[in-house]
């Protein structure tokens, strides 16, 4: 059906919704400020592995680091079960620091394989942390994020050294940076200037909120430390602000969210965990099913594809656009079926028949501030779902909006210059923005094919905001194809003095 034939006359206001699918070194992530502990030697006590406590003294890691047992030797030591994994080195672009560890397979697999098999006794969770379910989800219900509680335990945990049970783990961590599978950290870690590179995507914002609700949470620390009955009796004196500065806890909080996993159907206590052999050393990818899943005393992974001896393990990161899994994991998918742009329109609240039009928008599913998700590869549908929302806000004549309130369904007149109106708006929507990056799209796949000495993060940056841009296009290629069907390009678009707002 022709398009013109949908759009105007007797054009859909609302129909059923279409469904379219340099930064500090890490060893310095859980560093403290030890003079207390220091003052105190009576309260830093070795850890039990079946009560987490909290210790004192700082890990370092040498060059004696090739002597001490490794991760999974450690893990085995504990109770890991004979495994089908191996852990092999990732080089780093920067020669300062140590290869990225990552998991492989130890033998050719099948899908269906458990690649290994985590006892909960070498598991961190809430429920272990804080030694009571009750008291954990008081926190993480009315205060903190399950995220702030496990960063300040590993801080506590990590005063220890050597002494901690979890020091093979904790060495691990740091290690391993906070990378991601890119050896990029999260953009909460990186510089001013470094954040630069995101310009003009709502990212850089983003991020920046984000550090302000991690600053938050902060605050709110010395919280834990009164509930939380096994941190409080270790360290009375301890008050975790005055323990730990903001710049470390963003450092721990940072490091924690690139590891942490979310497990299923298991209590509030327990949903967030961190594994061993899991995240970062298994990769994310956004196309895979397998994930960590708590069975009977472990965590284990089932593999959802074939595996030859050598081959990194990856795991499914969840339905998480590229934004949240850059800010999370410091990395993009390109392939990311889940990535999407955000479009918010909200009805023009000094239009005197705003009510009305909220009404009628909440009768078809809609809100009067609307976020539209425009999903990769579905800009055509999200754009068409848009223009319903326009026409709504592009109504002024009272009889009209009688009409559209009295309708039985989702059809009202649409006038031809009304249409044109609310597609111009659109499409100058999208050129804005586009226009708001430093770059162009052509420039960033230059960039990307021939920028071989581009740093790390720059790069994931660029293919970021190349990405991002690749969906702009292709709305306001979709707009502009909408506005070439109309019947007649001669009419002019109608005024709109109350025209939706978008952002």
């Amino acid at each position: 059906m022709e398009l013109s034939r949908l759009l105007v006359s007797d054009t859909l206001l609302f129909s059923p919704p279409i469904r379219y699918s340099p930064s500090p070194a890490l060893s310095t992530f859980f560093a403290v400020k030890n003079r207390r502990c220091r003052r105190r030697s009576s309260f830093c006590s070795a850890s039990n592995p079946d009560t987490l406590t909290a210790g004192g003294g700082a890990v370092v890691v040498g060059a004696g680091e090739k002597h001490e047992e490794d991760l999974k030797s450690w893990m085995h030591k504990h109770g890991l079960p004979p495994c089908k994994v191996v852990l092999k080195d990732k080089p780093c672009p920067n020669d300062s620091h140590k290869p990225i560890h990552y998991v492989a397979a130890s033998q050719d697999l099948q899908v269906g394989d458990v690649a290994f098999s985590v006892p909960n006794s070498l598991v961190v969770t809430l429920e272990r942390v804080l030694g009571n379910e009750t008291v954990a989800e008081l926190l993480t219900t009315n205060k903190l994020s399950e995220l702030a509680c496990l960063a300040l335990y590993l801080m506590y945990e990590k005063k220890q050294g050597k002494k901690s049970f979890w020091y093979p783990y904790i060495r691990e961590l740091d290690r391993q940076r906070g990378r991601g599978q890119l050896s990029v950290e999260s953009p909460l870690l990186w510089s001013k200037s470094e954040l630069d590179y995101l310009s003009g995507s709502p990212i850089k914002d983003e991020v920046i909120q984000r550090e302000e609700a991690i600053r938050k949470e902060y605050k709110e620390l010395d919280t834990v430390w009164f509930m939380a009955g096994s941190l409080f009796q270790q360290y009375p004196y301890d008050i975790p602000t005055e323990a730990f500065s903001f710049e470390i806890f963003k450092q721990a909080f940072a490091a924690i969210q690139s590891c942490v996993v979310h497990l299923q159907k298991v209590s509030l206590a327990r949903r967030f965990a961190l594994v061993p052999l899991g995240p970062p050393l298994l990769s994310y990818q956004s196309n895979c099913k397998a994930m960590l899943t708590a069975v009977d005393g472990a965590v284990e992974l089932a593999v959802d594809r074939p595996y030859k001896a050598g081959d990194p393990i990856v795991v499914w990161c969840g339905p998480q656009p590229n934004s949240k899994l850059l800010i999370n994991y410091g990395f993009v998918d390109e392939n990311n079926s889940n990535d999407r742009l955000i479009v918010e329109a909200a009805l023009n609240t000094e239009d005197p028949q705003y009510q009305d039009k909220r009404m009628v928008a909440q009768r078809n599913g809609k809100l009067s501030v609307q976020v539209f998700h425009v999903y990769a590869g579905k800009e055509r549908e999200a754009v068409l779902d848009m223009l319903r929302y326009m026409r709504l806000g592009y109504v002024s004549d009272p009889s009209e909006m009688q009409s559209v309130i009295s309708s039985q369904g989702p059809v009202c007149p649409v006038s031809p210059c009304m249409e044109r109106a609310a597609l111009d708006q659109l499409a100058d929507y999208f050129k804005a923005r586009l226009a708001g990056y430093p770059t162009i799209l052509a420039e960033d796949e230059s960039m990307l094919t021939d920028g071989g000495n581009l740093n790390p993060k720059k790069r994931v940056a660029t293919q970021y905001v190349r990405l991002e841009k690749k969906m702009l296009h292709a709305c306001l290629q979709a707009t502009i194809d909408f506005i070439n069907q109309l019947p007649d390009h001669t009419i002019s678009p109608c005024p709109a003095p109350y025209a939706p707002l978008l952002k």
